[in-house]
């Protein structure tokens, strides 16, 4: 009896000492961070041009939304920047447009006249961009089956090496036929959605379409870790290979989507019925760690 009570304590001790080490790490963590870059979205108005850029048009993915700069699919108002998708009409600039004969996943943009939605999709992409570090959001999701808002990163050397060899990070992604869902991703040359060898998780989420949660990654020259609300869900590691496997030691640039439809999101088409939608964010902060002499 003597020999099991001394176990217990020692056991319980060693657990207490572990919690303590690990409080203490997390402490650390977080003394160490330093705020780089963010966006609290405290001025009404269209977002800060010094911070975003807008990406306009049919883009990616054979989605079904036009992207604009329009103020009622993009702004910031009650200190949130608001990305509001919308069913309506507008006509697409490169239908009948050559520049995409070369690109056969881009065909269907000049074979398409009139664009049925709108929305907005806002990036960092020629402003700023980061190598490492904390990258964390706070934000509300649109509802409704065919809605796909997504919060990702992509490589700076997409235009000289394209995708997916630059490498993606997809710090949230969310679909509409899976309310209670979120995914979080890498996409490398090796490991990609063509080749269905993609490094991703999903993990459950609380009400996305009422309440606010934080969204982050946390990436080093050896991981990335995708949390929701504080909370490790997938943790990719380097494993030293090739920049076809971690193409991750470079900038990356970072954004911000409301889609409809597409490759993903379109998979149980889209319900009419529920737009207007709007992606909600509080913020966006951009941590990275200070140097410790």
């Amino acid at each position: 009896m003597f020999n099991k009570i001394s176990y217990f304590i020692v056991f319980i001790n060693l657990s207490l000492l572990l919690s303590c080490q690990e409080d203490k790490k997390v402490a650390i963590n977080q003394i160490n961070y330093k705020l780089v870059w963010a966006d609290e979205f405290d001025t009404s108005g269209k977002p800060d041009a010094t911070k975003w850029n807008y990406e306009i048009g049919f883009i990616r993915n054979n989605e079904k939304q036009y992207y604009t700069d329009n103020f009622k699919n993009v702004r910031v108002e009650d200190g949130n920047l608001i990305i509001e998708a919308h069913k309506e009409k507008i006509a697409n600039k490169d239908f009948k447009s050559d520049k995409f004969k070369d690109k056969s996943w881009l065909h269907y943009i000049s074979k398409t006249d009139t664009a049925q939605y709108t929305s907005a999709s806002l990036t960092t992409k020629g402003i700023a961009e980061w190598t490492y570090g904390k990258i964390e959001i706070k934000a509300k999701l649109p509802k409704g089956v065919g809605q796909w808002p997504a919060i990702w990163m992509l490589g700076e050397n997409k235009k000289e090496v394209g995708w997916p060899k630059c490498g993606e990070i997809d710090i949230m992604e969310h679909v509409g036929f899976e309310k209670d869902s979120i995914f979080g991703t890498i996409h490398t040359q090796a490991y990609n959605h063509m080749k269905g060898t993609q490094k991703g998780k999903n993990v459950f989420i609380d009400v996305p379409y009422d309440s606010f949660h934080i969204f982050s990654i946390e990436w080093t020259p050896k991981k990335i870790d995708f949390l929701l609300d504080g909370v490790v869900y997938n943790h990719v590691k380097n494993e030293y290979k090739s920049v076809d496997e971690w193409p991750f030691d470079q900038n990356f640039h970072l954004k911000l989507n409301a889609a409809i439809g597409g490759g993903l999101g379109g998979i149980k088409g889209i319900d009419d019925s529920v737009f207007p939608q709007q992606m909600v964010v509080d913020y966006v902060r951009v941590y990275q760690l200070k140097l410790v002499k």
